[in-house]
């Protein structure tokens, strides 16, 4: 069933757009069987599970961490994660940095933007964006790679104001490629859309889309 699912959704995406199969709360059987048909970005929203999915299942899988991730957190999946997309304050980013830095390692990171009309998640505003990106204390921030933007809609039915908040968070991402990532090569990554609203995000610029519950069916 998951190898099915996987393939439909796979057949639907365009092929610049890149899948992370949201894997949280799924056993790593099902992981496996996404694996074994050829996935091999997962996302996972809670630190202690991808430690544990890490050290258990095979170590050609790119891990994304996708959830709330707490600065306190940072160094237990520094080691290892691939892309971290909910970078939403400067404290956080710093702290990714030092941990990088201890690692040997330059860890890919999405800016999260706040860009629903749903006080309960996180991110930045577009002017707190900027200013953090003109500080010169920026600069030093050696051990990480902004690879782009990352944001979710409201949870709602109403498809306009979907339409409306992805179509913001893409003209934020083409302001900032133009102001502050133009000699920036990887600053390529709209991460917009999962399993509700996806194909509505990719109308709208994205190339990166968070899907869980149509591939792995609905969580318990």
């Amino acid at each position: 069933m998951i190898s099915e699912n996987l393939l439909k959704v796979k057949a639907n995406l365009p092929s610049d757009v890149t899948l992370v199969a949201v894997s949280k709360t799924k056993p790593n059987e099902a992981i496996m069987e996404a694996y074994e048909t050829g996935q091999r970005i997962f996302g996972e929203n809670r630190v202690q599970e991808l430690t544990d999915k890490y050290k258990a299942l095979p170590k050609d899988i790119e891990w994304h961490m996708i959830g709330h991730l707490q600065s306190n957190k940072v160094k237990y999946i520094a080691p290892f994660v691939t892309l971290i997309h909910g970078v939403h304050n400067y404290k956080l980013l710093k702290e990714i940095n030092k941990r990088a830095k201890n690692e040997g390692r330059i860890i890919d990171v999405l800016i999260q933007f706040h860009i629903a009309q749903e006080d309960s998640k996180a991110g930045f505003n577009f002017d707190e964006a900027k200013e953090m990106l003109e500080d010169d204390n920026f600069s030093l921030l050696e051990n990480i790679n902004i690879r782009g933007v990352m944001g979710m809609a409201t949870f709602t039915d109403n498809k306009e104001q979907i339409q409306d908040e992805f179509r913001t968070l893409n003209n934020y991402f083409q302001i900032f490629k133009s102001h502050y990532f133009k000699f920036n090569e990887n600053f390529t990554v709209v991460s917009m859309g999962m399993s509700g609203d996806y194909e509505i995000a990719i109308e709208e610029g994205s190339n990166m889309v968070r899907i869980g519950s149509t591939i792995f069916g609905e969580r318990n």
